[in-house]
């Protein structure tokens, strides 16, 4: 199922996109699908080096690509993101919140330090980046789309309980900011991937994953373009009158809840 043969070529020219997160697995899946779609692609995250092959990959299709580095806990840092991206010429309307991370734990296994860490990157992290973006945009008057990557909260985890809090958070502040910012022209949504086939999946047991998702609806895995196919429709102009929803790609996952 190529991308090309769901979207109209050059479908986001004209527009730039911030892909968090975007030197790998999904983010990186969704900077090639805006890109691929005409959007100039900055993917930021903490590895450079993982950036910069990332940022070297997207231009050899012919996109326009930065790499930028970013502490998204660091609220400096993120100011500092966009005032480099204002300088280079690169001022974004698309932002994607893809940046996050967790580990595995029981809930009395996770120290006060590790619920913290995870609610600081998942939770302020993203309302950092978040902040800064749409302050910029609305003092110049342009529209734009946010679209934040979160875990499905129709379920619990007990294996990942600090995370789905923090992503729970992102998906009310997704809503509220729909609600606060849709005047100004600035669609807010998510999308909730389920199990994803990316390189992570080798944290988890890849073999024990890929034969659990036989157990889903749709029998299988998903491919880390689909969740970048929906993060393309919500922010083109088909997705203009879609705000404050999320979008859950996993196959059916949710319906059994996430664990396992």
């Amino acid at each position: 199922m190529p991308g090309s043969e769901i979207f109209t070529p050059g479908l986001l020219a004209g527009r730039h996109a911030l892909v968090t997160g975007g030197g790998t697995g999904i983010g990186l899946a969704i900077a090639h699908e805006l890109a691929r779609l005409g959007a100039g692609v900055t993917v930021a995250a903490r590895n450079a080096e993982r950036l910069e092959k990332a940022a070297t990959d997207l231009r050899a299709t012919g996109a326009a690509a930065f790499a930028r580095t970013v502490n998204i806990r660091n609220e400096t840092e993120v100011a500092a993101l966009f005032d480099a991206m204002a300088g280079a010429g690169t001022v974004p309307d698309i932002l994607v919140n893809n940046a996050g991370g967790q580990f595995a734990a029981e809930p009395l296994a996770i120290s006060a330090n590790g619920f913290r860490a995870v609610i600081d990157l998942n939770l302020h992290g993203t309302w950092h980046v978040t902040r800064e973006f749409a302050q910029r945009l609305i003092d110049a008057g342009r529209p734009g789309s946010i679209v934040n990557i979160v875990l499905s909260t129709q379920g619990g985890s007990a294996m990942m309980m600090h995370s789905a809090a923090a992503r729970a958070g992102v998906e009310n502040m997704t809503k509220s900011l729909a609600f606060a910012w849709g005047p100004k022209g600035i669609t807010v949504n998510a999308v909730a991937p389920g199990t994803i086939d990316t390189a992570a999946l080798d944290n988890y047991g890849r073999d024990e994953m890929l034969a659990w998702g036989k157990r889903l609806p749709v029998p299988r895995i998903g491919e880390a373009d689909e969740v970048a196919w929906a993060v393309a429709f919500l922010c083109s102009p088909a997705g203009r009158y879609i705000t404050g929803t999320t979008v859950v790609v996993d196959g059916g996952q949710h319906l059994m809840g996430l664990d396992r």
